[in-house]
């Protein structure tokens, strides 16, 4: 029931008690179970009506809902029989022995008999119990303080113990309220109508032939007369008419969370504002781009006409109204073929998890760790890189005394119980198991095999169908649904319950928490396929729609939460995919393909904000978001189940499909065959140490279990006659070997061009230092911002040496410019371009670029090299700036006073100034798994934000070498591993990984004394290197694992000797697809690009841990002295 209803029943509550029917107003609170009138409880305990008593309860829990409820019935019809005992009634005493108590027998078998002792007994009281039994009137009053006990403890009453406070007679003032609007819109309104019924709208009669009006009043509304102007109002004020305008339609129940409104009729607004057209929304054609702004001493917070909206119908990628994805000459772009290059489809491994898969879920930041949950109750953890077994639990209750009777009394019938739902937290700390059986449980997750009991709720009556993690109020809860039609929400940390959700007819199938505009909130779906929303209070749903197919749904937004989308399969094997249009509550899209019977209720995922993947006929079926006829499909070379479960990683670069023969397969696209072989390589890299060497493993990268581990779970396995398959095992190299590698291996040193091959880009003679650099995200061309403020542009051509026109040292590229020869340059202030901090950031689809070089802030289109507009002029002025990773239109902007700004480019308004750090920004990352945005300043303190609600989460200074402490104020730089849970920080004093919730350095390098400051570094597109350049002109190569030094490349490989030994590199950037390619940005305004020589493919072998090694900071060689010196941490 929706809270408009239940708040309806309220009012007749009121209504009905002031007119006096009692008895009609107790069996309204019995039969809504809305309000427990413990006032008419105590009466009928006192009076010993146990018949009411019982069923006045009955509307409001039963016997076995919980301990607590069971406790309440069984000391009522305790009494009750020792009332009959009392009076010497052993007929009746056994008619409530036999009907009422028997039923707790199954529970407690020894009280039960001691119970039915007493009907031997002459005197009941001579039961030691017993003895201070008093008589009936005493006993019901002590009884009657129990019982109130009980009902304040037992949850099921909570919010059902208060009345609303309300005014006296509220719904006759809403009936007259009512009647003087109907009377108001009247054509001719008379001063004294008469008001007749109810049951139909009020209106005057036509003047022509009208008849006198009668002065009686209505009897419902009271007894005085009617005044012209206004309907009596009972014992209210009369009220005065006023000018009634047009109604308009209710807001959204998101509008105003507190007073959510209940649509009247399917087809009112499902999320958001009542709809606006999308012409009004964005505008086709931009605005007359000589738009004054705000002056110099602005606070940028004023609202204004935008020259310029970065909108999402634009295109994918959020691109500005009227800009188009840039296709630079000669390179063709084929939407329709690319489609199913992006999508997981080629199989990569095949793997029996032992049981029959009913549920997966990819780690948020670790994309190959797999959940599995079986349908006999066992959880697995795989790391589908390394193709490891890292964790196996076979189904068992923690602690069967905390869990409610009737599941005890369940489980010892029968033990078999299914997993439902498996599914990690946002930050992938704890994971949480919903069973078929009553049972919730949560572990925490710390790394590699090292997983812990952290929670056991016994959540349901029956199934729990669901589970889902959210945060209301700033901190992580459980949602569960089950087959008891309720929604409930834990706290996460103690197991509390928060909130249960009442109004389901049907069990809850499924439920999907989500937050739109600052707003938390959660759909479910039931059996009955009716959809409802909540929001975190106890006001009731806010919307009732049905779901096409009115069984099985479930609900799932696009990865940047703005799309919703349900699969559905009826009764009768009809199944549906449909797009929700959130503004109208109505179906947008839906999409073909499936055939007519499905053989099982179909699952679904969605994946890159493009994709929708369904399990359907033996198959995965494929669909474009944005195209409602089936893309393709794909049957993995067959093996696979009617309606196989499916499950995309985070990235969606892997797809899990459960398989025949409890198997479950991994299908990847070209990214994720990348990051499937860097987890394999790092497993093989930690499996040659030995095991007296055995190294600290960095959590940046799940390390693979050793056989050591592995052999002793598959003994304990035999141990208890598991014959469950334990798969594929990956084999260990012998620790000989490993000892032989560890005393072969040698840093790789590159001192001349003949090791290595690099190329040098045309200049331009205007540009004189490089302050910024990077690859477009495509890899085919390059962009340098130089310390004037001028923009370069270098772009590979497609040729016969170079097929697909990525950048390479093989082929020079081109100093792009367009035909009107104009140059890409920032505002700059009147000032020495030295003092100003370029910065600049890409959009994700190289189409534009936004820049500042310490003035205003520039919008630029790549292909036209135009100005599209400019904003945000200093002061302050911008030093630092960075796209929200799921909305184009949200940037941070980072300022030399130490503020960060949120800038919602499409409504340009400032949407919060974050305070924390207290010298100019100089690094802003976000982090799109955590929600968090990382920022770095000159002040070298790091700070981490909610990207939600924009507070401060942590913050943490570094730690600067005594030895090394800058004179002035130096840059520190921020960059998220590919993980997105760690984050490389750069500073010229030394490199350090952190991992971001707690904000833990994990690993550091510093450079020796003898060597030049770091100048800039940065990740390899797969993230598992790290490139960084030196004042000296050198480059160092780590390996990102762990920052151990595996190649060095002296300046003498890429300079030649006739350049300035002033010279030196300035920026260094990595390409976005070739792991082993980079480019230097330098202070002579050159750029050059790096690569390994040919027959080497790669800088360097990778360094072994050393013996005894367990810091935290490893152990890296010298930079500044040759690889044969001590050891620098």
């Amino acid at each position: 029931m929706s809270s408009l209803s239940r708040e309806l029943v309220f009012l007749i509550l009121q209504f009905l008690d002031e007119e006096k029917f009692k008895e009609t107003v107790h069996k309204l609170e019995q039969e809504s179970g809305f309000f427990f009138n413990m006032k008419h409880f105590e009466d009928e305990v006192h009076n010993g009506n146990w018949e009411e008593v019982e069923r006045y309860l009955s509307g409001f829990t039963k016997v076995d809902d919980n301990r607590y409820s069971m406790k309440l019935f069984f000391e009522i019809r305790k009494q009750k029989y020792l009332e009959a005992l009392d009076k010497h009634d052993l007929s009746k005493a056994v008619d409530v022995l036999v009907k009422d108590l028997k039923v707790f027998s199954s529970f407690n078998e020894e009280l039960f008999k001691e119970i039915t002792q007493l009907l031997t007994l002459e005197n009941f009281r001579d039961n030691e119990q017993l003895s201070k039994y008093g008589d009936t009137r005493s006993a019901r009053a002590v009884m009657l303080v129990e019982l109130k006990k009980l009902i304040e403890a037992n949850p099921l009453f909570r919010d059902k113990l208060q009345f609303p406070n309300l005014k006296n007679s509220r719904l006759r003032t809403l009936i007259n309220q009512s009647l003087n609007w109907q009377h108001q819109l009247c054509k001719t309104p008379k001063p004294n109508p008469d008001i007749k019924t109810l049951f139909v709208d009020h209106s005057c009669g036509q003047p022509n032939g009208a008849s006198t009006p009668s002065q009686a009043n209505n009897p419902l509304l009271g007894g005085a007369v009617p005044k012209p102007g206004g309907f009596p109002l009972a014992a209210h004020a009369p009220f005065q008419p006023m000018p009634v305008p047009v109604p308009t339609p209710l807001a959204s129940w998101m509008s105003n969370p507190p007073a959510g409104t209940h649509p009247a009729v399917s087809g009112g607004p499902l999320l958001g504002p009542p709809p606006i057209p999308a012409g009004f929304k964005y505008p086709r054609t931009p605005p007359n781009p000589s738009i004054d702004f705000l002056s110099g001493d602005s606070d940028h917070v004023n609202r204004r006409t935008r020259p310029l909206g970065i909108s999402d119908e634009a295109s994918q990628a959020s691109l500005p109204v009227n800009i188009q994805p840039l296709s630079f000459p000669g390179i063709a772009h084929s939407h329709t073929f690319s489609a199913l290059d992006d999508f997981p489809k080629s199989v990569a491994w095949t793997f029996s998890q032992g049981s029959t898969p009913m549920s997966m879920d990819f780690h948020p930041a670790q994309q190959t760790l797999l959940l599995v949950g079986t349908n006999v109750g066992d959880i697995g953890l795989w790391e589908v890189g390394s193709r490891e077994r890292l964790m196996q639990r076979n189904f068992k209750v923690w602690d069967l005394s905390k869990c409610s009777m009737s599941f005890q009394a369940s489980v010892a019938k029968d033990a078999g119980v299914s997993v439902n739902r498996v599914i990690w937290s946002p930050d992938g700390s704890l994971f949480g198991v919903a069973y078929s059986r009553h049972i919730v449980q949560i572990y925490s997750y710390h790394g590699k095999n090292d997983v812990r009991q952290h929670l056991e709720v016994d959540a349901h009556v029956g199934a729990v169908n669901d589970l889902a993690f959210s945060h209301p109020n700033k901190q992580l809860s459980v949602i569960t649904c089950g087959d008891d039609k309720l929604i409930k929400v834990w706290d996460a940390t103690t197991g509390a319950k928060q909130y249960t959700f009442e109004g389901h007819e049907a069990p809850v199938y499924s439920v999907c928490p989500h937050n739109k505009d600052s707003i938390q909130f959660i759909f479910s779906t039931a059996l009955d396929g009716k959809i409802k929303a909540w929001l975190y209070d106890n006001l009731g749903s806010r919307v009732d729609y049905d779901a096409p197919g009115r069984w099985c749904t479930t609900l799932a937004y696009s990865s940047d939460g703005k799309r919703l989308f349900s699969c559905g399969t009826s009764k009768e094997g009809e199944s549906h995919i449909v797009e929700w249009n959130e503004s109208e509550g109505a179906v947008k899209r839906i999409y073909q393909g499936f055939r007519k019977r499905s053989l099982g209720v179909v699952q679904f995922d969605t994946a890159k904000n493009r994709f929708l993947a369904a399990g359907d006929d033996f198959s995965i079926k494929i669909w474009d978001m944005d195209n409602t006829q089936l893309l393709t499909c794909i049957d993995t070379d067959g093996g696979l189940p009617a309606s196989p479960r499916i499950r995309f990683s985070k990235n969606g670069t892997l797809l899990a499909v459960s398989a025949n023969d409890n198997g479950i397969k991994i299908l990847a696209n070209t990214d994720g065959f990348r990051v499937l072989r860097a987890s394999e390589n790092l497993a093989f890299d930690a499996s040659r140490t030995s095991e007296g060497a055995k190294p600290v493993v960095s959590p940046i990268s799940a390390a693979a279990t050793s056989s050591m581990e592995l052999a002793e779970r598959v003994a304990a396995s035999a141990m208890n006659r598991d014959t469950r398959d334990h798969g594929d095992v990956k084999p260990r190299i012998a620790a000989e070997d490993a000892n032989d590698k560890l005393k072969n291996w040698k840093l790789s040193e590159i001192n001349e061009p003949s090791l290595c091959r690099s190329s040098k880009l045309p200049e331009h003679s205007k540009v004189t230092k490089i302050s910024r650099l990077t690859y477009t995200n495509s890899g085919n061309a390059i962009l340098a911002l130089s310390s004037n403020a001028i923009h370069l542009l270098w772009k590979w051509p497609r040729s016969d040496p170079n097929f697909s026109g990525k950048a390479t040292t093989s082929v020079s590229p081109q100093l792009w410019q367009p035909s009107s020869g104009i140059l890409m340059t920032n505002d700059m202030p009147d000032v020495n371009p030295e003092e100003a901090v370029p910065c600049f950031a890409l959009s994700k689809n190289d189409s534009y670029v936004m820049s500042a070089s310490g003035g205003k802030i520039s919008l630029f289109n790549m292909m036209t090299f135009k100005t599209m507009t400019t904003f945000m002029p200093p002061p302050p002025a911008a030093t630092s700036l960075a796209f929200h990773p799921q909305d184009n239109n949200i940037i941070a902007i980072g300022m030399d006073d130490s503020s960060i700004q949120i800038f919602n480019v499409r409504v340009d308004e400032v949407k919060s100034k974050l305070k924390g750090h207290s010298k100019r920004i100089t690094g802003l990352a976000f982090s799109n798994t955590l929600n968090v945005l990382v920022s770095s300043g000159a002040d070298a303190q790091l700070c981490v934000w909610s990207s939600v609600g924009w507070e401060m989460q942590k913050s943490r200074f570094l730690q600067l070498p005594s030895r090394r402490s800058p004179e002035a104020p130096s840059e520190t730089r921020v960059q998220f591993h590919h993980d997105q849970t760690h984050f490389l920080v750069i500073h010229e004093t030394q490199l350090a990984i952190y991992e971001t919730t707690k904000l833990d350095c994990i690993h550091q390098w510093v450079p020796p004394e003898s060597a030049a400051p770091i100048s800039h570094a940065t990740f390899s597109c797969d993230s598992q290197l790290v490139y960084a350049s030196l004042l000296d002109g050198t480059i160092c190569i780590f390996n990102a694992a762990h920052l151990r030094l595996r190649c060095r490349i002296s300046r003498s490989a890429y300079l030649p000797s006739s350049v300035s030994s002033s010279i030196h590199p300035t920026v260094i950037a990595a390409h976005p697809q070739e792991v082993n390619q980079f480019a230097l940005g330098l202070s002579d305004g050159s750029v050059h690009v790096i690569e390994p020589h040919a027959s080497e493919a790669k800088w360097g072998v990778a360094p072994p841990p050393e013996n005894g090694s367990t810091s935290n900071a490893p152990v890296t060689p010298s930079v500044g002295a040759s690889s044969s010196d001590q050891p620098q941490r």
